[in-house]
């Protein structure tokens, strides 16, 4: 007998690493996406009687792809009508399972190529992966965005079905496709990271998510630099965040206490930027990291490699035009030609509506205002991007900027 604690630990660390093979795999052999995920949930209950008894097995993965195939197996003997459960039996009952290509070294990458499908709406995108991906519950997405279980649950019903009536293929998309496809997959894992990065209770989960799946995604596409430069993004910007906020009051990162970083994450995510950039192949989520990385390795503010981040957001600009990196662009001419020549640069994004509503661009303009000695104009600009602040950690600490002043 194995020690309940020992058996529980031993079932969630398989939950975590092998929940989306387990899933991907059966759909891959019925095309079945609801029979997959009630038989993996079966085999992973499963797991905790008789890894009780018999103890964990070498390889639970396997224990647990075998179970859960056995189960749907059994369901589809007994409740098959009609010819396509009729042919999902007969490929789950077909032995051995037929190896996968080469080229194609798990299951889990089908998987995420077809729930990241432009033809699903973006948010049934992300709920769908964080369900078959990283295993999350339907009450737990709705928590982690704020919505209701049942409206969650239409969600991803309705993209289910749609996979199912629009023929979505469960493939990885050929080579001419594969770029475009790799894009919507990047932006859908960086969003989980996102959500999960902004300290709002019942999400900070998601950020370990996102970086488990990015993680996942470099393991199966090894050959590219922009998974690889997604993963150390949120290495970089993880190490970060015990510093972020103190007592609920968002911690500028000038002002962020360095010894509280995480080392390790940041050795991590420079050498994972290193290995990315060694493939030669540009892209924004690598620049973006290489931006994160020089405030990163810099030991204090003061040293911080202004001119390189300001060169850097110049390529990201080139790369994936936005206002957005236009302001954040303007930020480190700022700091790094002066605080006249990044005004400039705001005040004209200002006058070009893009920005209008985004309380980022009257609280930069008032902290470049207080840097240079302009407090009653900064002390309006405060004012104003507190109206449009959406967070009370973002409130609290434009509230202590108006304050010092």
């Amino acid at each position: 007998m194995t020690a309940p604690d020992e058996v529980r630990a031993a079932v969630d660390a398989a939950y975590r690493h092998e929940w989306g093979q387990v899933v991907a795999t059966l759909i891959g052999l019925t095309g079945n996406w609801d029979l997959a995920e009630d038989c993996a949930q079966d085999a992973f209950a499963a797991a905790l009687a008789t890894w009780a008894r018999d103890g964990v097995p070498e390889r639970p993965g396997a224990w647990l792809t075998t179970t859960a195939r056995h189960r749907a197996t059994d369901r589809l003997r007994r409740d098959t009508v009609g010819a396509t459960k009729l042919r999902q039996l007969a490929v789950l009952e077909r032995d051995p399972i037929e190896p996968l290509a080469e080229e194609i070294p798990d299951e889990r990458l089908r998987l995420i190529f077809t729930c990241c499908h432009p033809a699903l709406p973006f948010p049934a995108r992300v709920a769908l992966t964080l369900r078959t991906l990283a295993g999350l519950s339907t009450g737990e997405i709705a928590k982690a965005f704020l919505a209701a279980e049942p409206a969650m649950a239409q969600r991803l019903v309705r993209a289910k079905r749609k996979i199912v009536e629009a023929g979505i293929p469960y493939r990885v998309p050929p080579a001419e496709l594969l770029p475009r496809r790799l894009t919507a997959v990047l932006a859908v894992l960086y969003l989980i990271f996102n959500e999960g990065y902004d300290e709002v209770d019942g999400r900070r989960a998601l950020a370990a998510d996102g970086i488990h799946l990015a993680r996942m995604l470099v393991r199966l596409m090894p050959a590219e630099p922009e998974a690889r430069g997604l993963l150390a993004l949120m290495l970089l910007l993880e190490a970060r965040r015990a510093s972020r906020t103190d007592d609920g009051v968002l911690v500028t990162l000038e002002n962020q206490d360095r010894s509280r970083w995480d080392r390790a994450l940041i050795t991590e995510g420079v050498a994972t930027l290193d290995e990315a950039l060694a493939i030669r192949r540009s892209g924004p989520y690598q620049v973006q990291a290489a931006i994160a990385a020089c405030h990163a390795t810099a030991p204090d503010s003061a040293a911080t490699d202004w001119p390189q981040i300001a060169a850097l957001y110049t390529e990201l600009a080139r790369l994936t035009p936005s206002p957005v990196v236009d302001l954040n662009r303007a930020v480190a001419i700022a700091m790094a030609d002066g605080i006249s020549a990044g005004l400039a640069l705001v005040d004209e994004l200002a006058g070009s509506g893009k920005l209008d509503g985004y309380y980022l661009l009257p609280a930069t303009r008032a902290d470049l205002l207080r840097r240079d000695g302009r407090l009653a104009e900064a002390a309006t600009s405060y004012e104003e991007a507190l109206k449009l602040a959406p967070t009370d950690a973002e409130r609290r600490y434009l509230t202590t900027r108006l304050h010092s002043l």
